[in-house]
């Protein structure tokens, strides 16, 4: 009967996984053919950043069981909410933003899904972390590199947000108007949820998930190719390639070539 529940719960987990997955593609392939800053695009980012995670989720499912995956889950989106909240009101640790209304719903003035792409593009970036280290993968090198490859997610994120007016910084930073100073928050923040990821789903026989190590290269790809010819900004195309393309070809070669301490 476990086998039955085990094999029903998996199948389940590659349903979801599929339709969240395409829903995803699809979102982030209609995005730039709408008008900034228009409706269409603010129900896009609900529909990307809600089908990254619901894939995320279902993945983790089908590897580390419904419990631990729907624990990691909402302790990250908790988390990430405090944090978000702490942010907007004093500054730390991004430097001084507020989100607007655009985004909605919104929970103590922070939107609902910004919680759920930290566990999106978090999960994944833990597992490509994982297997671009391939057999010099340890927990602490992991949580590094997994913070930084999630901040590197970020060199896109931000200056796609800001432009399409869904928060603000109170002074503008060197970056697209964006201060350095909410990278290194996001470094910070990433360490924490990395940490927290290698207690409730630590690598499983210490190979890595290939479909989350695939999320990760497929959104390096395409933010990259995005930038580079719909959004037309060369800057942030380059700027944030640099910081995830190298990371997930080493991942994707390393899994493609076994390379991973079993």
């Amino acid at each position: 009967m476990t086998e039955i529940a085990a094999g029903t719960v998996d199948r389940w987990a590659d349903r979801i996984a599929g339709v969240a997955g395409i829903a995803t593609i699809a979102g982030m392939i209609a995005t730039p053919l709408l008008p900034p800053r228009g409706t269409g695009r603010r129900l896009l980012s609900s529909v990307v950043v809600t089908g990254m995670f619901a894939t995320s989720t279902a993945n983790a499912v089908k590897r580390w069981g419904t419990q631990r995956a729907s624990g990691a889950a909402a302790a990250t989106a908790v988390a990430t909410g405090v944090v978000e909240r702490v942010g907007t009101h004093t500054g730390l640790p991004f430097g001084q933003y507020g989100y607007t209304e655009a985004l909605r719903p919104q929970i103590a003035h922070v939107p609902v899904i910004v919680p759920l792409a930290w566990f999106g593009m978090g999960l994944p970036s833990r597992e490509a972390a994982h297997a671009a280290l391939g057999q010099h993968s340890t927990p602490a090198r992991r949580i590094a590199l997994g913070s930084a490859a999630m901040t590197a997610w970020d060199l896109f994120l931000d200056p796609q947000m800001v432009g399409e007016g869904y928060w603000a910084w109170v002074k503008r930073g060197a970056y697209r108007g964006i201060p350095l100073s909410n990278f290194a928050g996001w470094f910070l923040t990433g360490l924490g949820i990395m940490a927290l990821f290698e207690v409730l789903m630590p690598p499983k026989q210490r190979d890595p998930d290939v479909r989350l190590v695939g999320q990760y290269g497929y959104m390096s790809v395409m933010q990259t190719l995005g930038f580079a010819r719909y959004f037309r900004d060369p800057l942030v195309a380059t700027v944030g390639g640099l910081g995830m393309l190298p990371l997930a070809a080493v991942a994707a070669g390393n899994v493609i070539r076994g390379k991973v301490d079993r």
